[in-house]
This record gives structure tokens, sequence and C-alpha cells, in this order.
């Protein structure tokens, strides 16, 4: 089903302290146009730069995603896209006045509750999915990181987290669908093992860490008093009590879930791949990522981004039509030269394809154009609409005994002509459920893969027929 872009009705703001630099920032976010996408700007540096949430602009992955443009850097962004995406929000600005997005309560929870407050607006343009149309894997042998990913209806993500300790053990996790991030997948927390934070301390990381944003992990049971006491000095916590209660969590920090680790990881994920520039259509498998690997994978899908735009809409045209041309005639009252189409290849929930070959034969060209046939995009409409008629009429008992009458068509585009020789492919989407026989679609008419037309049509089904 089409959809419409999404910006936030409001701007946000949040105020907190960044996980590794330790500063106090504040966080602006604002609503912005349409096809704007994500991008964050320093407003505490001269000129104010724009950073794009691309991730060719990603300069690093140590132990979160830093940003890097116009002379602007941006550290920890996951949490924050992660939030957006989950929303749906497809545009938006964020303005911070420190390097670092704040880390909060570790999870990307806090910013979808204040997305969630203001709520978000519908915007006129539709909404770009990456749908991807074939198998891309891609492994990291040395660090044993595999990324897998398969075509999908949704934006779905299965993630396997190892990392040989009896605290962890083998955890998945899994996202059937993006509507499912809010509830089960925003709240869990980022976690750092016991025995990372003298390194992560030592190499001024995690200025802003603490009990309440990150839970750490203890893979030992006998861990001395004085090596807590040492490392709470290290962290600038030389009040903080650490205790251990046996193999587990340090100071008993109660685990939301018991896979909370590997819905973490899921979280970073959908942060990560907001960095390809559009929603995502697809089945993503991971198994042990991090950050170095997410946004390694992020760039080989940006390039199938690239290769699919540069070989169009695939369609098979090769396989048996749903209806042939005796089916369409007998739900259709158009004959020749009237009739448009020439096969419907499938019909779904809430879409249509079908096929209309141009030949030299059509009686068009006797005077469009002698010399330099052209098929008139009027026709194309017509063609289009009829398409969308055969829906409509597939959705009721007796198709027969009804007519399909155009009533409105908005936001027409041609985008290249159309010759003899040429197969056009229709394909329909419904623009809003089917209400009192009205029927709204949007449709798209493709040649070699490339859109040559578009349109959004209404229509009315009427029963004006008797047996």
């Amino acid at each position: 089903m089409s959809e419409k872009q999404h910006t936030l009705k409001d701007v946000i703001k949040i105020i907190g302290i960044g996980l590794h630099t330790g500063e106090k920032v504040s966080v602006e976010i604002h609503p912005a146009s349409e096809n704007f996408g994500y991008k964050f700007q320093r407003i505490d540096l001269p000129n104010q730069p724009i950073i794009k949430a691309d991730v060719d602009n990603v300069i690093s992955t140590d132990r979160g995603t830093t940003l890097e443009q116009n002379g602007g850097r941006v550290y920890t962004t996951e949490h924050i896209l992660a939030s957006l995406v989950g929303c749906q929000v497809d545009n938006a600005l964020i303005k911070l006045d420190a390097p670092e997005i704040p880390i909060m309560d570790g999870s990307a929870l806090p910013f979808v509750k204040a997305i969630q407050t203001v709520g978000i607006i519908e915007q006129n343009a539709e909404r770009e999915y990456f749908e991807l149309t074939e198998n891309i894997p891609w492994e990291d042998l040395d660090k044993g990181i595999e990324f897998l990913a398969i075509p999908d209806v949704n934006y779905r993500i299965t993630v396997m987290v190892d990392y040989n300790s009896p605290v962890l053990g083998t955890q998945h996790a899994s996202m059937y669908q993006i509507n499912e991030f809010n509830t089960n997948i925003a709240g869990c927390r980022t976690f750092v093992f016991l025995r990372e934070l003298e390194y992560l301390a030592s190499n001024n990381l995690i200025k802003g860490g603490d009990l309440e944003n990150a839970i750490v992990l203890v893979d030992k049971a006998d861990v001395p008093q004085e090596e807590l006491d040492r490392l709470a000095k290290l962290l600038g916590k030389e009040n903080l009590t650490i205790t251990i209660d046996g193999i587990g969590v340090l100071n008993s920090t109660k685990l939301q879930y018991e896979n909370e680790p590997a819905r973490h990881k899921l979280l970073d994920i959908v942060g990560d791949l907001a960095l390809v520039g559009k929603p995502i259509k697809a089945h993503i498998l991971a198994a042990r990522p991090g950050h170095s690997g997410n946004v390694r994978f992020a760039k080989i899908l940006k390039e199938q981004i690239k290769k699919q735009q540069s070989e169009g809409r695939k369609f098979d045209l090769t396989k048996e039509p749903l209806y042939s041309i005796t089916d369409i005639e007998n739900m259709l009252p158009h004959r020749f030269p009237f009739l448009m189409i020439d096969k419907i290849m499938e019909i779904k929930e809430d879409s249509i394809i079908g096929v209309k070959n141009i030949t030299m034969n059509e009686p068009i060209f006797t005077g469009h154009f002698p010399g330099n046939p052209i098929f008139p995009g009027v026709l194309q409409l017509e063609a289009m609409a009829q398409t969308g008629g055969i829906f409509a009429l597939s959705k009721v008992e007796d198709p027969h005994l009804y007519s399909t009458y155009f009533m409105k068509i908005d936001n027409v585009k041609f985008k290249q002509k159309v010759i003899p020789g040429d197969t056009i492919v229709f394909e329909l989407f419904l623009k809003s459920p089917i209400r009192r026989g009205l029927v709204e679609m949007i449709g798209k008419a493709y040649v070699n893969g490339k859109v040559v037309s578009e349109a959004e049509m209404l229509a009315q089904v009427v029963k004006d027929k008797q047996e």
C-alpha cells in the first residue's frame, strides 16, 4: 500500500549527558520538509554545520556510531535515529549544542516517548521504500560477524549474539515488523561487561556512564571488592557502592527481558541501518553484530539501492496471467479499440498488476503521430484506470453486473514517451480502504522497469445491471 511521509507536529526538547564525552547536551528535534531525511546540526560550532545521517559520513564505530561532515561531528547517533525509524518519522532536523547525543537511560525509549508526546503529521510526498529484490549475504570471518538481507514485505530483523560468556550465552531477538519497535525493542538498554570497563575508562570513553544508563554484566563469580572500588574510582564514582550477587548483573540491576542485550543489539541495527537513507522492506538476519558490522553492511545496502535504481522495477511477465483477455472481456464493458488491458498478472489485497502491449496496429497511430508514433498519455491513463476498474470489480460478487465510473484524477505525471514495441506494466495500490463503492488508488506505469507515467485516481463501483 502506498504511504505518505511523516514529520513531527512540533519541536522536541531533550537535555542529558553524553555517554562517552560526559558533557551536558541540549537536543532539539525539529519538523522537516518532505524528502529531507535525517540531519544533525551542531549549533554550538561556527557556521552551525549540518551533518547528514548518511553511512558515507561515518568516521568511527568505537562503542557508538560517529558522523562527521562540513567540519561538524556527532557521537552516538544510533539510539535517536532508531527512535525516529521506530516512530516512522521520515524527516527531522536534530539540533544539538555539544558533540554527543545524550545517553538518557541507555535505550531509545526516552526519545520515542518524546516523539509520541508531540505526535507526527502526514506530509504530501510518498514514502519511498528500499524494497530488496535479491538476497544479500555478507560476513567478516575474522570477527565472526554475519549478515544476510532477504526480500520481505516488512522491515524484519532477527539477531543472534554469542560472546562466549556464561552471562549472555547465546541469545536471540526478533522484530517481525517496524511497528513492534516501540513496545518490544526501544526500552532495551545498552550493556557492557565489567571486564571492559577499565579499558573504556582508560581510553577516555564512558565518562557519562553509570548504573542508571547501562547494564553492567559480570561473567565471573568472585570479583574482589578492591577491584570494584578501583573501577568505581576510575569511573569517577568513588562514592558508589558496587555489589555483585553471583554471576550476573552489577548492583542486581533487573533485566527487563532475559534477552535484553540481544534486543539492544537489534535496536542498534535499526539505528545504524537508518543511515542507508530510505525506510527498508527486507528481512535482516545478523549474527554477532556491532556498530562496525552494522555500518559496513549499511554501505552494502546503499550500493544495492543504487543498483536496483539503475535496473528499475522488475516484473515477472513470463508466468501464467491471473486474467487473460477473455477473462477481462467478461469483467469490463470495453471492446476494441477501447479495451486497453491485455492481461492481469496478479491481484493482492491492496494492489494489482496489469499489462498492455503497444503495437503499430493500434488505430491511434494513424494520426498520433504519422512518422513519429507515440502512445498518448491520456490513453495510458485510460489503461491505468481500466486496471484499477478490474481491481475494484474483483472485490464484488457477480462483477459483470457492475460498472466502474471515473470520478477524479490527480497528480498526473508523464516521465517519458511510449512507442510501438513497448510493453507497459501498470501497478496500482489502494490509497484507502474501499467504502461505499469508492475506490481510490495510486498507479504507476512502467516500461522496462522505468516509470513512464503516474497518477492518483478515484472511481465508483455501481451495480447497474440485472441478470
